[in-house]
């Protein structure tokens, strides 16, 4: 008897995507920011505050590889040491707006009825506030600081995983295996908590880090205006911010750096989430 083996599509656009290189160099360079900002405090080759006037804006050289800001202060070791703040921020609010709007979609979703329609009309109502507009208007009440901004950014990203959620469990009610649980007895919060959220978690933690990418962007762009963390602590978008009066000198390394850092980050944390969500879709096919 012979057999005919059929190759899935869905598993071969997940191994063809795993090979990717654009990937594998996204992944790498996740895992070398991460590194670097566990281990900032040990790596950093100077003190990122230290602050020498008489060698402000000096060029690169060997003892500083990539020159100093407009206050005399190694930016390289604020790069380093500003990784540590600038991925706690997002990390943050990708938790909390998980955490809440997870809760709140499952809830609407799982439940239905009234609750589903008053929790969805209640999220919805938070989209009518720019996320950036509203961690300005946070820290403009309750100061500088990545308190108020993280908070803020957390109430603007809850809607859109609440309604991610909402739509997955949607789904998920309608599998047999609801159905099996339901007549063998099982209550409805312990099928909803042992089998539904599993089954939903990778597609939510997929987005998660896009939704890392997008806060990194938001809190950056809030310490440029120079409303996010405090002046002296070492910060991307606060480098940025620092950097302005070095560019009107003609020395825009120090504003050119960060901005290149930001961006590389947030592409890489892009495509491995992508990456992520195929390789989810790819087995739910």
């Amino acid at each position: 008897m012979s057999m005919t083996l059929v190759r899935r599509p869905g598993l071969a656009r997940i191994r063809s995507t795993g090979r990717s290189p654009l990937y594998l160099a996204s992944a790498g360079f996740v895992a070398l920011v991460v590194t670097v900002a566990v281990l900032a405090p040990w790596i950093a080759p100077h003190d990122p505050n230290t602050v020498e006037l008489g060698n402000a804006l000096a060029a690169p050289s060997g003892d500083h590889l990539l020159g100093v800001d407009a206050a005399g202060r190694d930016t390289l070791s604020r790069l380093v040491a500003g990784a540590r703040t600038s991925l706690l921020g997002p990390l943050g609010v990708v938790v909390l707006s998980t955490l809440a709007g997870g809760a709140v979609g499952v809830i609407a979703g799982w439940r239905g009825g009234w609750l589903d329609s008053f929790l969805s009309r209640t999220t919805e109502l938070t989209l009518a506030f720019p996320g950036l507009l509203l961690a300005i208007l946070f820290t403009s009440v309750y100061g500088e600081g990545l308190v108020a901004p993280v908070v803020a950014l957390s109430i603007a990203y809850l809607p859109y995983v609440a309604r991610l959620a909402r739509s997955l469990v949607l789904a998920e009610r309608e599998r047999p295996y609801v159905a099996a649980y339901q007549v063998q007895g099982h209550s409805g919060t312990d099928i909803c908590l042992r089998h539904v959220v599993p089954n939903i978690a990778p597609v939510v933690l997929a987005q998660c880090t896009v939704n890392f990418g997008y806060a990194l962007i938001d809190l950056a762009g809030l310490s440029f205006l120079g409303l996010g963390v405090p002046a002296l602590t070492p910060d991307w978008g606060r480098m940025v911010f620092d950097g302005k009066s070095a560019i009107q000198s003609g020395y825009p390394l120090s504003a050119i750096v960060p901005c290149a850092v930001i961006v590389l980050t947030v592409v890489a944390f892009n495509v491995v989430g992508e990456r992520w969500a195929d390789k989810v879709a790819g087995r739910n096919r």
